[in-house]
């Protein structure tokens, strides 16, 4: 195994605000393949990222951890804002500061996201012909489908107060907000069995923060959004982590993006959303089966660049 540092960064994002990022290097001679990662929703860097990070680190690859714009320690305001649009492009951003990083090896480039972070993988790959790789893990892929497991009542009076929030912000109003995980049969975005269990694996040991809410109106935003369509054209290898009994996120059309991808592999993981994450059923072999798919394609990438010295 390698040792590794790690250090603060912020990146300039957006028009007035940066991103509040971990890296994390090798201690061995670079330029390094590298992986930029961020979370899914409602989600921050120091929820549970740091065990995925440190192993990858471990295994000789640089490592960019972020916190998309409006969350955690990032700039932007409103605060617990989720837009898909902003989010992916803040995944863009933090590819680019990474490319330019002179430890970092442009040609080995990965991303990888968790949960709701699958949506932008999907988009972030199949639009960035020169990944390395991407991985998501437990992801959200269609966000009808998602949608779709939200009992019609509850799902109405979600979408109302969406709405609301909405008008709210069009009118210069404060944000309506929604707790992220709640118990069952309580007024939140995530109510699964499995959800209060989830805030509790992931809650920061290191103050943090991480308020458990998101503004009303960004459940507009995610409802219409299918990157699942976009698979096809994912040139790069692709690796679909998904949760044999997910309550969360849809695994059939997580499952079909990777039959869809030219290039993708599937790992179906034990136990559900939350059983990838350190404590779960299945983090172990998840971090196993990821770092393998890492390893394979980063060498791949380099034997590929040294036959084109030659």
């Amino acid at each position: 195994m390698t040792s590794f540092t790690r250090e603060h960064v912020r990146i300039p994002a957006g028009a007035d605000t940066e991103l509040d990022c971990w890296l994390y290097l090798p201690s061995t001679p670079g330029p390094h393949p590298a992986v930029v990662m961020a979370h899914g929703i409602g989600g921050v860097k120091a929820a549970g990222l740091a065990p995925f990070a440190e192993v990858f680190a471990d295994n000789g690859f640089a490592v960019l951890v972020f916190d998309y714009r409006h969350w955690g320690r990032s700039g932007g305001t409103p605060r617990e804002l989720l837009s898909i649009r902003r989010q992916r492009e803040d995944y863009r951003t933090a590819l680019s500061w990474a490319r330019r990083h002179k430890s970092i090896d442009n040609d080995r480039l990965f991303i990888w996201g968790t949960s709701f972070a699958g949506m932008h993988i999907l988009d972030v790959a199949a639009n960035d012909p020169g990944l390395a790789g991407a991985i998501a893990q437990c992801p959200l892929v269609d966000g009808p489908a998602g949608m779709a497991k939200v009992p019609p009542a509850r799902a109405l009076r979600l979408t109302a107060t969406a709405v609301a929030d909405l008008f709210a912000g069009i009118a210069g109003k404060p944000p309506r907000y929604l707790p992220v995980s709640v118990g069952p049969g309580s007024h939140g975005v995530i109510a699964t069995n499995d959800a209060l269990d989830g805030l509790d694996r992931l809650t920061p040991a290191d103050g943090e923060p991480w308020p458990n809410r998101i503004t009303a109106r960004s459940l507009l935003d995610i409802a219409v959004h299918r990157p699942v369509l976009a698979a096809g054209r994912i040139r790069c290898p692709l690796l679909m982590v998904v949760a044999e009994t997910d309550s969360m996120a849809p695994t059939g059309p997580a499952t079909r993006a990777a039959a869809r991808a030219p290039r993708g592999e599937l790992y179906r993981s034990r136990g559900g959303h939350y059983d990838v994450y350190a404590g779960g059923l299945d983090h172990t072999d998840v971090l196993r089966v990821e770092v393998e798919f890492l390893n394979r394609h980063a060498g791949d990438r380099e034997r590929a660049g040294h036959a084109t010295e030659a």
